[in-house]
């Protein structure tokens, strides 16, 4: 793989990062919660009116297009392993960004996800 391949696999991954963290904030609004126990109809109007919603629906449709660059240029077989790199970027804005915890097993699939990657990517 290329040093573009490489970015544009990174790219897409961060987006989907971002996205993850943008509906979490979005869909813990207690408002949206509160207007989904009403109706069908108030709870989509209010998630198509919160801005981390929007924000992470866009991310994710960013990363899709990036990915179809990368998918383009590198055997998805060789791309695909570094999705795994999204299950670490998650968990450390959750971590940063959501106050959510960082537990002992968290850690330890981690270094399992970095290593598979590793040696499948070769």
């Amino acid at each position: 793989m290329n040093i573009l391949s490489i970015t544009l696999i990174l790219v897409s991954v961060s987006l989907s990062v971002i996205a993850q963290i943008l509906l979490k904030n979005g869909m813990s609004n207690p408002e949206i919660q509160q207007s989904f126990s009403s109706s069908l109809t108030a709870g989509v109007i209010s998630i198509m009116t919160n801005f981390f919603v929007l924000g992470g629906l866009f991310a994710y449709v960013s990363s899709a297009a990036v990915w179809l660059g990368v998918l383009a240029k590198v055997d998805v077989s060789k791309a695909y392993p570094f999705v795994g790199l999204g299950f670490i970027g998650t968990m450390l804005f959750a971590y940063w960004f959501l106050n959510e915890p960082l537990t002992l097993s968290k850690i330890a699939g981690t270094i399992l996800i970095v290593f598979g990657v590793l040696l499948i990517s070769r």
